[in-house]
């Protein structure tokens, strides 16, 4: 149906809707705005749903919330004890998370599929955990992660609490075309109570995930002994972190934590930031104010869902942020030099990464025996291993992060938890100040001169509006045709192309053995790489440069050229 259509007939539709219609009704003079709010449907994908609040089949509302929850429930009634196992709902501090989590809720309900439900905001992680110790089916938590507050998203799990394997997505994406806003109706909250379909959990919940987190611990002796004196500054952005990664702290013995008062409590509108990502330097003015008043060792920092987590330090210099791949590789050298002391780091000891981030990790972990495996973007893929090393007993799972500020190190979670990241944070920051004397930014230097003074820098090129789709394809599809034979210039020695799992380097190919993807990654000379890949949520291609040399300034210089020829490459493109 046509944008104009599907507008007019929202208007009639739901017209007993105020709030819908008086958001209707302020664009009627804007066909822009109509036709790219009515374009299409919201997509459902393997990391759910996301887009921007408001009314419009392109637009995170609440009836498209429910129509997806109604394909869901069709899909959970196809398994054999899904209605009766449930689903468990959990939501962040965004605007609406909270009516959208409980619609999903009684939309599920009204199919007869049971529901557990947070009786308030929660981390992704604790979510996550939740359908492994209740047993649930699924989980669904209604988040949009660190983006803009004009969104909002809808993120669906499986039984084993990681985002829905494709043959999951599929069973829910078949069902949507059939299933309309009419039928797609919640229960009465009370009826879905009055009938057990409805449950209401939080504290047992809690204390069971913080008790599978603590057990994570490298080394508490020193968590407690190091605990009276560190002083840790934290911020959860206006978001779900406040209360469990202040309990973690609690729990190891962090005796001087201090919380930013203006971003302690949740706020969907997150007044104090640009954007609540740990990763922009602006989420962290308030804590390195606060750092430098209390003489703090370290700044920690969480989005909204608490699923990443950023660090920020004052030094002499100036503050100083740590990147994912910084983190991340602080947090694995830390856990398997702390294994290897505490005679604790097994033969088969493996960590896993995603193809775009840091092959400094590798170094580190190859310098203690420990394997390094490398999945495609996206957290489920590392839970794919971390399930098939428990069935298989081939490996013993140690970490498991993303460039995008996302870390993992046990098993009771499946997807990325800021809440066991900020405790190992907390133990590392202890280890390097009673050891070296030294804050976390000052760790990573001593980790550059050790293994290479490796660098990342991630670019995005953004193609927005109804023809961003189409453009991001044009160039992919380009880029494949087409392929430069040199970055920056440094020599194309080798392509991946996971589309067509195809490895290339001088003219003989091999197969690449992990799922297909839209992702071209080019090998360059000098242990460097560009990988170029469509953003999953958002109208961008992000570029994605890795280089190593002998000092911090070179490698900069190398990352400046990779990025800016790649861009320039693309524009050429258009």
């Amino acid at each position: 149906m046509e944008p104009m259509k599907l507008y007019q007939q929202w208007l009639t539709d739901f017209a007993d809707d105020q709030e819908t219609v008086q958001d209707l009704l302020a664009i009627k003079d804007d066909p822009k705005e109509i036709e790219d709010r009515f374009y299409r449907d919201l997509e459902f994908g393997t990391a759910g749903m996301r887009g921007v609040l408001g009314a419009g089949t392109n637009r995170l509302n609440i009836y498209n919330v429910r129509r997806v929850t109604r394909a869901l429930a069709k899909y959970i009634l196809t398994t054999e004890d899904g209605a009766q196992r449930g689903v468990a709902i959990g939501y962040d501090s965004r605007n609406k998370s909270d009516v959208f989590a409980k619609q999903t809720a009684l939309v599920l309900a009204a199919a007869g599929v049971k529901v557990y439900l947070f009786e308030s905001l929660r981390p992704v992680p604790v979510l996550s955990f939740t359908i492994r110790h209740l047993n649930c089916i699924a989980g669904v938590v209604i988040t949009a992660s660190h983006n803009p507050k004009q969104y909002n998203g809808y993120k669906a799990y499986w039984t084993d609490g990681g985002q829905m394997p494709p043959e999951s997505v599929k069973g829910i994406t078949d069902r949507i075309p059939d299933t309309t806003y009419a039928e797609s109706i919640p229960m009465d909250e009370q009826e879905a109570l009055d009938k057990g379909l409805l449950t209401y959990i939080g504290k047992d919940v809690d204390d069971a995930y913080i008790a599978a987190v603590k057990k994570l611990s490298v080394n508490p002796e020193l968590a407690r002994e190091m605990g009276k004196t560190l002083k840790i500054v934290y911020t959860p952005l206006h978001g779900s972190g406040n209360i469990p990664v202040r309990r973690i702290f609690k729990e190891i013995g962090m005796e001087n934590v201090y919380v930013v008062p203006e971003q302690e409590l949740p706020n969907g509108d997150f007044p104090t930031v640009k954007v609540p990502n740990p990763e922009d330097p602006g989420a962290f003015e308030l804590a390195l104010k606060m750092q430098a008043e209390l003489g703090a060792d370290l700044c920690v920092g969480t989005d909204p869902d608490c699923d990443r987590v950023g660090i920020a330090c004052m030094t002499e210099n100036g503050a100083k942020l740590l990147n994912g791949n910084q983190i991340a590789c602080v947090l694995l050298h830390y856990i398997l030099s702390q294994k290897k002391e505490r005679g604790e780091l097994p033969e088969n000891a493996a960590a896993v990464t995603s193809i775009v981030s840091t092959n400094m990790a590798q170094a580190i972990a190859a310098s203690y025996g420990c394997k390094m495996v490398e999945v495609l973007t996206g957290f489920k893929y590392i839970a794919e291993q971390i399930h098939i090393y428990e069935t298989t007993g081939c490996n013993t799972f140690m970490f498991g992060f993303e460039e995008s500020y996302g870390y993992l190190s046990g098993t009771d979670v499946r997807d990325k938890d800021g809440v066991n990241a900020c405790m190992l944070i907390a133990e590392a920051a202890a280890w390097y100040k009673k050891m070296y004397n030294k804050t976390l930014v000052d760790a990573i230097d001593m980790l550059y001169e050790q293994y290479g003074y490796y660098g990342d820098k991630v670019v995005s090129f953004v193609c927005p509006g109804k023809d961003g789709l189409e453009l991001m394809q044009k160039l992919m599809a380009s880029l494949r045709e087409n392929p430069p034979m040199e970055i920056g210039g440094a020599k194309v020695v080798a392509l991946r192309d996971y589309q067509t799992s195809i490895r290339t380097e001088g003219g003989k190919t091999e197969p690449i053995t992990l799922p297909k993807s839209n992702v071209l990654y080019f090998e360059l000379e000098g242990d460097a790489w560009v990988c170029v890949r469509p953003s999953g949520t958002e109208p961008k291609i992000k570029l994605y440069c890795n280089a190593v040399s002998k000092s911090a300034e070179e490698t900069q210089e190398l990352l400046k050229k990779y990025a800016d020829d790649a861009v320039a490459i693309l524009n050429g493109r258009m």
